[in-house]
């Protein structure tokens, strides 16, 4: 048989006290005059009932649920940005919230239909994540209460945590500079699209811009940059053996994502060039492929982890309008050495 749910009234009884005075030991509320024993007794009678809050009754008089809906494109059954996810949980149940997960895949009816289940449950706020850095239009439903944009910008200029590309392309640039690679650097991954379209990607402009700035300031400019349709393996193996088709062979490349950066390698090894003995390469992302690689690569590690964490943060504080901008740190790996002789 079912045990019966443990009151307030039932711990008010156990520690000696009226059911006002335990609601206020319990709910933290401040003015009360209790001795520090009195409060020993209502929480200890609360852990031995099993007592637990009536979150439905609580939520109507606080008009606060202790929940979050979190709502992405592909970002849940994506492992590369699943840290954003990661993040957002450990910093809600941190915050004794609970996180609402929905993935929409871009169905946009879905996507509709899984934003009023959440706000018929009266969240408290939405995070609404993508799983490319990106412009995007924002559902109007979520517009009328807290919400805040996870690795993503709108128009209508909500509060956003974006991962620091453009630092990230200085970062990299850098480290090249700090090896000794000056008049033989190279780009790998340059994309029109990608570059120029913010509903495709805000952080290819960003990054290209770090470097470049980075390289201006130290005398120096690009040897080449060599263009792909797409930043996946495939197209960084035939753009690296472009360049090494030209007079001129590079020093460095600078991949715009770890995905090229493989591609890169297979060209490299096919040529009969070593990394970093021959060529150094850095990247961006720091995917899991890039601790597989041999030897490891050197890339700017997005920051998903924190990135979900801030967001929480900023939905439940409320402390900020402007774009947050979360630094990506340089994974140091041995794929960056001095230029060869």
């Amino acid at each position: 048989m079912a045990r019966n749910r443990a009151t307030l009234a039932d711990v008010a009884r156990r520690a000696g006290l009226s059911k006002t005075a335990a609601s206020m030991v319990l709910n933290g509320r401040e003015g009360t005059r209790l001795s520090t024993e009195a409060h020993q007794r209502v929480f200890a009678a609360a852990e031995e009932l099993g007592y637990r809050p009536n979150v439905a009754a609580r939520s109507l008089r606080t008009r606060k649920t202790a929940t979050i809906a979190f709502v992405s494109d592909i970002v849940a059954t994506t492992r590369f940005a699943g840290g954003l996810i990661r993040g957002a949980l450990d910093a809600a149940r941190e915050r004794d919230h609970v996180l609402l997960i929905a993935e929409t895949q871009g169905d946009a009816a879905f996507e509709q239909y899984a934003i009023e289940a959440m706000l018929d449950r009266q969240v408290d706020g939405v995070i609404y994540a993508a799983m490319a850095t990106r412009r995007l239009a924002v559902p109007p439903a979520i517009l009328n209460g807290p919400v805040v944009l996870l690795n993503a910008t709108s128009p209508e200029n909500l509060p956003c945590v974006l991962p620091d590309d453009e630092r990230a392309g200085r970062t990299v640039a850098t480290a090249l500079l700090e090896k000794g690679h000056r008049d033989r650097i190279a780009l790998l991954g340059r994309n029109r699209l990608k570059e120029r379209e913010p509903g495709v990607s805000l952080a290819a402009q960003a990054r290209l811009q770090g470097i470049r700035d980075t390289l201006s300031a130290a005398g120096t400019t690009l040897l080449a940059e060599a263009f792909c349709s797409d930043w996946l393996p495939e197209h960084g193996y035939a753009a690296m053996r472009s360049l090494l088709g030209r007079s001129g062979r590079p020093s460095a490349v600078i991949c715009m994502n770890d995905r090229l950066a493989f591609g890169a390698y297979q060209a490299l090894g096919e040529a009969g060039l070593a990394v970093p003995t021959d060529i150094s390469v850095v990247s961006f992302d720091d995917d899991p492929i890039a601790t597989w690689l041999r030897p490891g690569l050197a890339t700017a590690a997005l920051p998903h982890e924190q990135m979900g964490r801030r967001a929480v943060e900023i939905l439940l504080d409320g402390r900020t309008t402007e774009p947050t901008l979360v630094p990506m740190p340089l994974r140091r790996r041995r794929s960056i050495a001095a230029p060869a002789s």
